[in-house]
């Protein structure tokens, strides 16, 4: 058993299909939430460039529509989620000292899943139009548009979405069960601990996502009337299923966020965490109140004087938790021996910026105030801080932080310092004056705008900005090419101030993680191995034979067939006279149910396979764990 072995493309492009190994898994979340952010970030650009001047005919109205519903919904679940969980498997079962997660195979399901959904998602703008009813899609306009659009986003959510349920299962019991002896619960890295809390929250907020497009699905397809009031539904149902989860999965993506700089600051600052239990309550109400806040987001639609009352309270009550943070994290900072490299200046930018965007929560949190704010730019600008400020610094911190771990290689400080300038810069300048343009009255989700409203100067300035944020990321990109051409490969601890178990462990991480599971003896536990002993983690068992799983195509075959069977969905209820009216215009396919079935019986046949197939892993000998390791160190 060698320790680094060559293979052709070929042989490792079969190793990533079939892999169930976290590491590898987290570096095809990587992969493919680096792609969809990549899309995300052109479908940015279209839009400011369109809104750039007044009367500008770059796109149409009807294009427009399809790009800001594509952006917001690509970002949100197929660039920052998947990105968030590259770091969760690559760091996680690391952290808690386990060798793998919970149920490896789901974990290669979870994410062929999302990968199909994005991809069946994207193809929208390949056969017809994309889905233009908003990232929200609320029920009036997805059943007015015309098209396959809506379809799409339908069913294309569905299957990514059973993908991150999937996921959000698997951290869950991962953490619950595979803690290394010594591991309690309040011993537990703010990492794991905030992927606990978003793993808890996608459990119990993705259902209600998944029912609301069943339905939507139901109502455009086969004639029912969930959300036609003509028909005895309600329009506003869908509004509450979708926001119920929506209000939460804001929080799925900003408590890991959190997690990510609760490690970074305290590494870069040599200072333990300040108020770690503080910070553990306050990840831990965050994700409670989450799930009563989420109609804040419905004050203009008539819900009543005592229902906005009880939902503004909420949420100024949310704000609570997240300020304990704030100042945790700055007094960690307060006198610590601080060490500003690429990591350390995204997530001291990230705490200005973001209470910048939690301000302006809190300004909304006002229902009256909402009232004026609601559909302006105030609102775009406001969620932008919050996401872009928070979420995506974090990602990039992430990235940098983490990348020596995942790959061995440092990518470039002086190139990462010089992206970050940029971004940081283009960020504020793209967001800060669309707050002015929505308190003077500029609608969002319009194509265009006529001149003499004085919108012109701040919507040139906003769409230089978002340049400067694509020059920054191009930037970041050239790094990570630059990283893998040249750089030399570094060893453990490769910041040299590592605090937690992920930073103790060789260089390759070997693909059982731990040879001996680790003894846990307090918080920080590589950091008080090094302060306290000779820097090695003690083992809580003798060096013995391991098990492991085996890899598998399965997972790929499963998610396949519901991508086979989603293209039959779309099309099965074309020119049918019970359809919607957008519908009934659409050509009659009557091959449809027999790929519906295809679909179906390519998943059942690999669930079927699965249950018959007597897999019990393979054993890693002693014998072949001792020359391994001596390989590696």
């Amino acid at each position: 058993m060698s320790t680094q072995t060559k293979r052709g493309f070929g042989a490792t492009v079969k190793d990533y299909l079939t892999t169930v190994d976290h590491k590898k898994i987290a570096i095809l979340y990587l992969i493919m939430g680096g792609l969809f952010f990549a899309m995300g970030g052109l479908e940015a650009m279209f839009i400011r460039i369109q809104l750039a001047v007044p009367e500008n005919d770059f796109v149409s109205a009807g294009l427009f529509n399809q790009i800001i519903t594509m952006h917001g919904t690509t970002m949100i679940f197929l660039a920052a989620m998947p990105l968030l969980f590259a770091f969760m498997n690559a760091v996680v079962p690391l952290q808690i000292g386990a060798r793998d997660v919970a149920f490896p195979f789901l974990n290669a399901l979870g994410f062929w899943l999302f990968f199909f959904g994005g991809i069946f998602l994207n193809l929208s703008w390949l056969l017809g139009g994309a889905p233009d009813a908003g990232w929200t899609s609320y029920a009036s306009l997805s059943l007015a548009s015309a098209g396959h659009g809506i379809d799409f986003y339908a069913l294309g959510l569905q299957i990514s979405g059973a993908g991150t349920l999937i996921a959000g299962i698997n951290f869950l019991v991962t953490i619950v069960n595979m803690r290394a002896p010594g591991m309690t619960y309040m011993r537990m890295p703010l990492f794991t601990w905030t992927t606990f809390v978003a793993s808890a929250l996608i459990v119990f907020a993705f259902p209600p996502l998944t029912i609301g497009l069943f339905l939507l699905i139901f109502d455009r397809m086969f004639g029912t009337g969930f959300f036609i009031v003509s028909q005895g539904g309600n329009t506003i149902i869908w509004e509450h299923l979708f926001w119920i989860f929506g209000h939460p999965e804001v929080y799925i993506l900003i408590l890991p966020a959190f997690g990510i700089f609760s490690e970074i600051i305290p590494t870069f600052s040599r200072k333990r965490l300040f108020g770690y239990s503080a910070m553990v309550f306050a990840t831990v109400l965050i994700g409670f109140l989450g799930f009563m806040v989420w109609a804040h987001h419905m004050f203009t639609v008539g819900l009543g004087p005592t229902a906005n009352a009880i939902f503004a309270l909420a949420t100024m009550a949310i704000a609570v938790p997240t300020g304990v943070k704030v100042f945790n994290w700055l007094l960690t900072v307060w006198g610590g021996s601080v060490e500003f490299t690429t990591p350390m200046l995204y997530a001291l930018a990230f705490i200005p910026s973001f209470v910048m965007g939690g301000v302006t929560g809190i300004m909304q949190a006002s229902a009256p105030a909402d009232y004026q704010f609601h559909d302006t730019y105030f609102i775009v600008a406001h969620f932008h801080y919050v996401i872009v400020g928070g979420v995506v610094f974090a990602l990039l911190a992430g990235l940098h932080f983490y990348w020596p771990l995942m790959f061995g290689k440092m990518l470039s400080d002086k190139l990462g310092k010089i992206a970050f300038v940029l971004f940081f810069t283009g960020f504020h300048l793209t967001f800060l004056v669309q707050h002015f343009l929505g308190l003077w009255g500029m609608p969002r989700r319009v194509f265009t705008y006529l001149p003499g409203q004085g919108y012109d100067l701040f919507n040139m300035i906003s769409t230089i900005g978002a340049l400067t944020m694509a020059v920054a990321v191009i930037i970041t990109v050239i790094n990570i090419i630059m990283t893998f051409a040249k750089a030399p490969r570094v060893g453990r601890d490769a910041w040299g101030d590592g605090r937690t178990l992920e930073w103790s462990l060789p260089q390759p991480v070997p693909f059982y993680n731990f040879a001996q599971t680790p003894l846990v003896r307090g918080l920080d536990a590589f950091w008080l191995e090094k302060t306290k002993g000779d820097g090695k983690i003690l083992p809580a068992e003798s060096l013995g034979e391991i098990h492991m799983p085996n890899n598998s195509i399965i997972p790929f075959i499963q998610s396949l067939g519901l991508f086979v069977a989603a293209f039959g969905a779309l099309y099965f209820a074309d020119g049918k006279d019970w359809a919607i009216e957008a519908v009934k215009e659409l050509p009659v396919q009557p091959w449809a149910p027999f790929i519906i079935g295809l679909g179906l019986a390519i998943t059942a046949g690999g669930m079927i396979a699965r249950s018959l197939m007597d897999d019990h892993g393979y054993h890693i000998s002693k014998e072949e764990l001792i020359e391994y390791e001596r390989g590696v160190k």
